[in-house]
This record gives C-alpha cells, sequence and structure tokens, in this order.
C-alpha cells in the first residue's frame, strides 16, 4: 500500500462477515473494477411492500443464478456474494433506513462483490430474479412482535405442521462446571417450535403449540445453585408453555437443541471497568476485526479512526503526542487499541460509550486525587441513623461482626448498636456506607434452610450350634444285702424297684423301673446346654436273659439355628450448618473400689442410640455432613469386677456428601465367629465307629452384620419434603 496520512486518503480495512471491505478513496478503485469485472451493481432502491422489506438491485446484466447468501444473528446481517461483479454504484456504503434495513455495504474484492445488509434484528428472507433486477425480500411481517414490552426476540426453532401438538416431559436445573445456570427441558418430540426473547431483565422461553403437566407448572427456586439464574416459571400459555427464567447480575445467554433435549445456558459476565467488550469466551478480545496500516501517523488521528469505526466518545488528554507506525490486519478492534496505548504508554478508562485516554502516570495521579478527596469528603459528610430489622439472625451477633477489628463496612466514624428485643440494628453512619450497609444486610439475612437426616442401623445375626455327647454304664445284680421287707423278700443293692424296705412292693428279681443310671456310668460325655437349651436325649438298657446284668446307653443332641435383626432409626432436623443431637438410652452405674479409709464411689457411663450431625447444603443441591452416630448396649449377662456392667460400643464418625433424598451406606462390620470343639477319651475315643461313643462334639457358627445407612432431605416450605 502506498504511504499516506489520514487526511489525504488512508487506507483502512475493516473485516466484518469474513470479508475485507476497503475504505478508499473512489477514484482509485473504480477503474480497476471496470477491468476485470464482466458484470457490476448499478441501483439499489428499498421500499416496505405488505409489511416486508422489498430490496430491488439492478444489475448492468442479468443473472444467470439467485447470488449465495448466509446471515449472522448478532450483529444482525445478511450478506449475499456476487461473482464475477464489480461496483458500480460509486460508493461503498448506502443509508436506506427503511423499517429495521437501516443501510447496506458493497464491497468488491478483485472480481468479487459482496452486499452486505445491516438490520436491526434478523429476520428470514428470500432472492428471486426478474431480469437484470434481483429483489430480495425481507419477511418481516411473519416475525413482528406483539407484545410492546418485548426488548429482544429470536425464534430458535420454527414451528411445526398446523394442529401438531407436542408435551413438554421433563424439566431439569443443573450447574456447569463454568458456573452457568443450565436449564434442560425434555420434550416429545424434537419438532416443538420454540421462541426465545429477553423481555426486561428477564428471559421468556415459549414453547408453540406444546402442553405442560400439571405437576411441572411451578416455580423453581435455584439461588442455592449458585448461578446468574434466581428462579424458573413454568406456565401455560393460551395453547403454549413459557418459562420465564429470571437471572440476576451481568449474564449472557446460548441455547442448543438435541433430539428431544432443549437447553438453556446461563452464563455470568464479570464486568471489567478497562475493558471495552463485555462477554465471555476464551479469548480476551472480542471486538469486530479490522486491519490498519499507517506510516508515521499522528497517534490521534489513529484514534480518530477507531472512534469513528466503533462509534464510541473517544476523549485524549492534551499530554497526549507523538507519532507511530504499524500494520495491523483482521485484529479485533479492542485488540488495536489496546496495541496502541502499550506502544505509546498510555492507559484508558472506560464510563459508558465514554473513552478516556491520557498517559499511565497522568491517571494514576488523577485517581489518586480523586480518592483523596472522597476521604476528605467521609472525614466532613454528616452522619445519619438508620435501623436494619434482622429477620433471621440475632442482631447481636451481626453487630459484633460489623464492629470487629476485621470489618470494612463502617466507617472509622460509624457506630452500631443493637436491640435484642426487637432484634434491630441502629447504625451511625455516612450515607455512603449506610447503602453498602444496607446491601450487605440484605444478603446475608436470609432465611436457613433446613435438613432432615434420618439414620438406619442395622444388626443381623445368623448362629448356628450343634452338639453331640453319650454317657453309657452297666451293672449287675450282684450286691450286698440291705435287708429284708416285712414279707421277708430280701433286697439288694442292685435290685431295682419302688417303695421302702417296709413295703410289700420289691419281689426279687422284679424290674420295676430303670435303674439308677447315674451310680453305673462308665462315659459321661452328655451333649452342653446352650442359652439354658438342654439337649434331647435317648437312653436305652440291655439286659442279659437271667436279668442279673445290663448295659445301659444314653445319646444327648442339640442343634440350634437363630436368625435376627435390630433396626434402629435415629432422626433429627437442623438447620443448614447447624449441629444437631439426639440420643436415647440408660446410664450405667460404674463402681470403683475404695482402699483404707476411701469409700468406693459410683459413677455413671452413658450407653446410648445417639445421632451427632452438622450438615451443609453445597451450591448444586447436596447436602455435606459431618456424621457420628453411636449404638450402646449394656451387658447385663456379663458382670465384671463389683458386679459392673460391661457396654458394648459401636461407633461411626465420618464426612459425606449425599444427594437431596439419596441413601449412602456410611459404614459397616461384618464379624464370623467359627469354632469346633471335640471331648473324648484317649485312644477309645479316636476309634473307627466306636469312638463316637466315647467322645463328644461342638460345631459353633455365627455370624454378624453391623450396617449404617443415611438419608438427608432438604426442606422445601412450598412443597415439603424434596
Amino acid at each position: 500500500m502506498g504511504r499516506c496520512s489520514v487526511r489525504f486518503g488512508a487506507w483502512v480495512v475493516v473485516a466484518v462477515l469474513g470479508a475485507v471491505f476497503p475504505v478508499a478513496p473512489l477514484l482509485a478503485q473504480a477503474p480497476q473494477a471496470e477491468a476485470v469485472t464482466g458484470n457490476r451493481i448499478e441501483k439499489i432502491i428499498a421500499a416496505e411492500q405488505g409489511g416486508n422489506i422489498v430490496l430491488k438491485l439492478t444489475m448492468a446484466q442479468p443473472l444467470a443464478a439467485p447470488p449465495g447468501s448466509f446471515s449472522v444473528a448478532s450483529p444482525a446481517r445478511i450478506a449475499f456474494d456476487f461473482p464475477d461483479t464489480g461496483n458500480g454504484l460509486g460508493r461503498n456504503s448506502q443509508a436506506l433506513n427503511t423499517g429495521d434495513l437501516r443501510s447496506v455495504n458493497v464491497v468488491q474484492v478483485a472480481d468479487r462483490t459482496r452486499l452486505v445488509l445491516n438490520l436491526s434484528k434478523i429476520y428470514p428472507y428470500e432472492t428471486r430474479l426478474e431480469g437484470r433486477d434481483v429483489y430480495i425480500t425481507l419477511a418481516t411481517s411473519q416475525l413482528r412482535d406483539v407484545s410492546a414490552a418485548a426488548t429482544q426476540s429470536a425464534q430458535f426453532a420454527p414451528p411445526a405442521a398446523v394442529g401438531e401438538r407436542h408435551a413438554v416431559r421433563d424439566i431439569n436445573f443443573r450447574r456447569g462446571k463454568d458456573g452457568e445456570g443450565r436449564l434442560v427441558v425434555d420434550l416429545s418430540d424434537p419438532n416443538a417450535g420454540i421462541d426465545i426473547r429477553q423481555q426486561g431483565s428477564s428471559l421468556i422461553v415459549d414453547f408453540l403449540k406444546t402442553d405442560v403437566p400439571e405437576q411441572l407448572r411451578r416455580k423453581l427456586d435455584v439461588v442455592d445453585f449458585g448461578t446468574p439464574v434466581s428462579s424458573v416459571v413454568t406456565q401455560a400459555q393460551g395453547g403454549n408453555t413459557r418459562m420465564t427464567v429470571t437471572p440476576r447480575g451481568l449474564w449472557e445467554h446460548n441455547a442448543y437443541q438435541s433430539d428431544n433435549q432443549f437447553v438453556l445456558e446461563v452464563k455470568p459476565v464479570r464486568e471489567d471497568p478497562n475493558k471495552l467488550v463485555q462477554g465471555t469466551g476464551k479469548l480476551r478480545f472480542g471486538g469486530e476485526k479490522l486491519s490498519l496500516n499507517f506510516q508515521n501517523i499522528d497517534v490521534r488521528s489513529v484514534l480518530q479512526v477507531i472512534a469513528d469505526f466503533t462509534n464510541f466518545n473517544i476523549i485524549t488528554s492534551d499530554s497526549v503526542q507523538g507519532n507511530l507506525t504499524l500494520r495491523l490486519k483482521d485484529v479485533p478492534w479492542d485488540q488495536a487499541l489496546d496495541i496502541i496505548l502499550q506502544a505509546r504508554g498510555l492507559d484508558m478508562r472506560k464510563n459508558g460509550n465514554v473513552i478516556w485516554i491520557a498517559p499511565r502516570d497522568e491517571l494514576a495521579a488523577r485517581e489518586k486525587l480523586d480518592l483523596e478527596s472522597k476521604a476528605q469528603i467521609g472525614d466532613l459528610e454528616p452522619l445519619r441513623t438508620e435501623s436494619f430489622q434482622i429477620n433471621y439472625h440475632k442482631a447481636k451477633s451481626v453487630a459484633e461482626f460489623l464492629k470487629s477489628k476485621d470489618q470494612s463496612v463502617l466507617s472509622k466514624r460509624g457506630s452500631v448498636v443493637p436491640d435484642e428485643r426487637s432484634n434491630k440494628l441502629f447504625v451511625n453512619d455516612v450515607a455512603s456506607r449506610l447503602e453498602e450497609l444496607r446491601r450487605l444486610i440484605a444478603e446475608i439475612d436470609v432465611e436457613v434452610r433446613q435438613v432432615l437426616i434420618e439414620a438406619q442401623i442395622v444388626e443381623a445375626t445368623d448362629t448356628f450350634t450343634r452338639n453331640l455327647g453319650v454317657r453309657l454304664g452297666f451293672g449287675g445284680k450282684t450286691g450286698g444285702l440291705l435287708g429284708k421287707t416285712e414279707d421277708g423278700v430280701s433286697v439288694y443293692r442292685n435290685t431295682f424297684g419302688s417303695g421302702t424296705l417296709n413295703s410289700t412292693g420289691y419281689q426279687a428279681g422284679q424290674i420295676i423301673t430303670m435303674p439308677n443310671f447315674n451310680e453305673s456310668l462308665g462315659v459321661n460325655l452328655p451333649a452342653s446346654t446352650i442359652n439354658g437349651k438342654q439337649a434331647g436325649a435317648f437312653s436305652l438298657a440291655l439286659w442279659n436273659s437271667a436279668a442279673t446284668r445290663f448295659i445301659d446307653m444314653e445319646v444327648s443332641a442339640l442343634e440350634a439355628d437363630g436368625r435376627g435383626k435390630v433396626v434402629s432409626r435415629p432422626r433429627v432436623m437442623t438447620a443448614d450448618k447447624v449441629e444437631a443431637l439426639i440420643e436415647q438410652g440408660t446410664e450405667v452405674p460404674f463402681q470403683t473400689q475404695g482402699g483404707g479409709t476411701t469409700a468406693p464411689t459410683v459413677s455413671f457411663k452413658k450407653a446410648n442410640l445417639a445421632l451427632k450431625v452438622k450438615p451443609q447444603i453445597t451450591p448444586d443441591g447436596k447436602v455435606m455432613m459431618s456424621i457420628e452416630v453411636n449404638k450402646d448396649q449394656p451387658r447385663y449377662d456379663r458382670p465384671v469386677a463389683n458386679g459392673n456392667v460391661p457396654i458394648d460400643t459401636k461407633h461411626v464418625k465420618t464426612e459425606v456428601v449425599v444427594e437431596n433424598g439419596g441413601t449412602i451406606v456410611i459404614g459397616g462390620i461384618y464379624t464370623q465367629d467359627v469354632s469346633n470343639n471335640t471331648v473324648k477319651i484317649p485312644v477309645l475315643g479316636d476309634l473307627p465307629v466306636l469312638g463316637y461313643l466315647f467322645r463328644s462334639n461342638e460345631r459353633t457358627d455365627n455370624k454378624t452384620e453391623l450396617l449404617v445407612f443415611i438419608t438427608p432431605r432438604i426442606i422445601n416450605e412450598q412443597l415439603g419434603l424434596r
């Protein structure tokens, strides 16, 4: 490019919609266009017809096919490309101001010309050819907003066929990884028409010809998710479904649809007073692209070029002087401005659409002077007294916070006095600090949410015991003579019968009852008792033919199989971030041994079922808890020294994060006790088969399992437990 200045035709190339728009002296460009193109645009006329905007282009020669086109929603522009066509208008832009069509730009690059329509909002369009004329019709009548309160509208999805109905199946709200609020709507089919518009400080989403079930017609309070969205209201609106999304602060939104799922994202925007273009994204600069090529040009003239391009009001200090040389191609205009400021040691301050540019030292000195002036005004400003009603906190605790050494809400002349009876704060301070205090109290004095925590402690036991024992004895009729009955019958030691020596019931050799088993035992290994349960026994006696010798045997066996389950369910409700405790049980006395003249003392220890928990509701609706669970049981069946009672203790202490309404196992103990005991007579108890007559077996298999479940539920005053 040639070396020139702004005053006498410097080149400024602006890239918009991917095209390169040279804004240069027309006399140097027009002859070249005539030489390299076979067609040209000669005339442009715009008019409103039937509520639509019709743009008529007159060409030098008829076109064989309509020109290719594409549109951009923000900023609202439609571009048409004419191959082998030049610009025969004699200018690069033309103001039309017909409805929402503000102007057109006509830019020729080599043998191609691009026509760009600058609109207030995007509209559907169609193109037709009639001889040398090209008609572009903007269908503005189809998308006119009937609501005068709507400030911004966009049709996300076109409506479906006439008469077709759709339905909303489910509505969910989530928090994204970057802090954005994500509204997810499940539809019955992907053909529902969707309109999105900004109305005041809210977003309105209309699902055309769509029904919503009664249980989904509600207000979602999503403040605790920590996103820009504070609430979502779903309701039926005529034959449509309307969602009103209420964000707060600075935000921006985007929407997309995948099959039957529609997603609306609202992202937070953190405003930087020194940043010219507010918004989020990976790039720091987001302005429209331009190209600059200057050699030894005055810096004030370059700033004027940027002001004309951006429509910003730029004020430069008298100390901004000097020249610079730069060549920038296809860079955002805010980045180009930042490069210019860095090259000359300048800085800027932005207020609305006004940019003030001055040397860094000058700006710093001015800001320091302003701060010092404000500090002096604060020392002289009159004090005011205002009362603040505290609803959900104690006024005394808030006053202590404001009067702490680390606080910066009150000025050095300010004071605060709490009234515990009315729970009010009386603050005496300057007006600016009172305004900050009012905003602070509105943020912290909010209703504390409640959480219901339920613990379920399950103890399951499975016991099995099997015992087998034998008792074996032998004897005979021989023995010493005890005496004779009154009838003269001799009674021996081994003669069995009933009655006394004076009775006549004894007959020599007559068996009336079983023998006295304990006096004739040879093997005594019976089955043991289990929990006081006696073993079953089978006894028999074998005699010789003369009934003078006998062998008697008793087989005892016991098998016990038991299953049990103990369920304890303590539950407690508490406020967010407040510790709660619930317990039930007994206090067991313990006696200490005295010595000498010291008397024994008695102390008590708790044997309780207790639940101690401190919940914290996270921004995404989960519950984080510090939990301590105790289940103690006194063992009166196993006393120890001095008659003291031992205590079986089961204790769990942990921190977990659980979904709202979800259940989690925070602890489990599983024990198994297996034993096999044999008592036998040496040698004889090891004999095959016959060894069972000389031994006793006991087999035990006991299993115990302890599980602790926790279920938190956040209390919603309007909907109950959720």
